[in-house]
């Protein structure tokens, strides 16, 4: 709980400030006194005084600000050259903007860090999606997808890579969706409803296609029931008694599932097919066969040059993705339960804590991406709300009244705190004693 809490408080804390620094950067180029710059909210715990700027720490690590001279009309600005409002829209438009820039700009960055460090990844991952496996009973099944399959698009969208199909079928978990495929170089198309995956936290949509990779033989216990049999390292299991084996974890079930039982293992040994009888031995209630087993894997590791050219690639896919939700989320293609809010991103600041910084490093460039891009949005509150309301105002070639900003911002308000609400809901869905109070679950 504790290393949650405090890992949750260092992702968010680098977030709001560099959020919040954007906007006092560009507000101090432009001219604007900014009155005070605090991370977290009232009340203020900390606070230091440097010429017209208060610097302060809040007692509620869950945001930030930067007040600025003359920002609102209701406080009744001066009309002094240094106030917000005395400002060209120009010059407001870039202080409104580079809060979201920075924290675009950070995901690049720990993007590229993270890349450079060396990154491990299924060598299947930046394959083309040829259907290797059709699980059984599964969605792909009933909807007659083969083995072979190549996959084009899913939903109308290119997909060329299997991270790519993964993600796109991933979104529409319970919603019907056309998958366009070629088979033996026929076009054809699929329409199919994703299943949501296992007891997961969040709902991620899966047809049951799996590609043609299998796990192989890392290491052999001596004396273990895998030596008897004749296993050997770098042996690639391809299926336990007929059933096909793809992942890792998928062959570690097969073999719990038979303590004491006979198995037959289908391998590949130096490109040679070969079938043996192991007999996996009885570890509490699961089977054991004493191997030490892996995926196919590639490692990554590019120069800077490259960690850069490859970090704004990822990026500029992510936010593609990320519009996508949004136009989901706005023609009920995409399920609101996939919206994460702050109990579950602290959930998983606590888990990514646990496997390393650059597990954290991973997230923070993720949800720096989505707060950068989620501020553009043209809602009344947000940054982009503002840039929103400056843009008609051009338009109109004049300023809105106060009262009609009042009311902007109010319809803005309720739209966020819906959004909220919907988040807040879906993370206490999540936890599994609270979920169980919610009789209508």
């Amino acid at each position: 709980m504790v290393r949650t809490i405090l890992s949750f408080a260092f992702e968010l804390g680098v977030l709001v400030f560099v959020h919040e620094l954007g906007h006092f950067l560009a507000a101090k180029r432009v001219g604007i006194r900014v009155l005070k710059f605090q991370l977290g909210f009232n009340p203020t715990i900390l606070s230091v005084r440097r010429g017209d700027t208060e610097y302060g720490i809040g007692a509620l690590p869950l945001g930030g600000y930067v007040k600025m001279a003359g920002e609102s009309p209701e406080e009744g600005p001066t009309g002094r050259s240094d106030e917000f409002l005395s400002k060209t829209k120009w010059e407001r438009f870039q202080v409104l903007v580079m809060g979201p820039v920075m924290n675009i700009l950070l995901a690049l960055v720990v993007t590229a860090i993270v890349l450079y460090q060396g990154v491990e990844k299924g060598a299947y991952e930046d394959q083309p999606p040829v259907v290797g496996v059709v699980a059984a009973g599964s969605p792909a099944s009933k909807a007659d997808f083969l083995p072979g399959d190549r996959i084009i698009s899913v939903a109308g969208h290119d997909v060329s890579t299997w991270e790519q199909f993964l993600i796109a079928v991933g979104a529409k978990p319970n919603r019907e969706i056309e998958i366009k495929l070629l088979r033996k170089g026929l076009e054809g198309t699929r329409k199919v409803t994703p299943a949501v995956v296992g007891q997961s936290r969040f709902e991620f949509g899966d047809i049951g296609v799996l590609p043609s990779v299998h796990p192989h033989v890392r290491s052999v216990q001596s004396g273990g029931a895998a030596e008897k049999a004749g296993l050997k390292t770098d042996d690639v299991v391809v299926s336990v008694n007929d059933q096909p084996i793809t992942f890792s974890y998928q062959l570690k079930e097969a073999i719990a599932k038979h303590p004491e039982e006979q198995i037959t293992l289908k391998l590949l040994r130096e490109g040679q097919p070969l079938t043996i009888a192991a007999t996996p031995a009885k570890n509490g209630k699961e089977g054991l066969l004493g191997i030490g087993i892996g995926d196919e894997t590639i490692k990554i590791k590019p120069g800077v040059g490259d960690a850069i050219k490859i970090s704004v690639q990822k990026n500029v896919e992510y936010a593609g993705l990320i519009f996508q939700t949004l136009w989901g989320l706005a023609t009920r293609e995409t399920s609101p339960k996939q919206l994460m809010g702050p109990v579950a991103i602290a959930q998983l600041s606590g888990e990514s804590a646990q496997m390393g910084l650059i597990a954290m490093l991973t997230l923070m460039a993720s949800l720096s991406l989505n707060l950068g891009l989620l501020n553009l949005m043209p809602i009344p509150v947000l940054d982009g709300g503002h840039i929103f309301i400056m843009a008609l105002e051009g338009i109109a070639r004049r300023d809105f009244s106060v009262r009609v900003k009042e009311k902007m911002l109010l319809a803005g308000f309720v739209v966020i705190l819906m959004l909220m609400v919907t988040v807040i809901y879906n993370d206490l869905t999540r936890i599994s004693w609270i979920e169980r109070l919610m009789p209508w679950r």
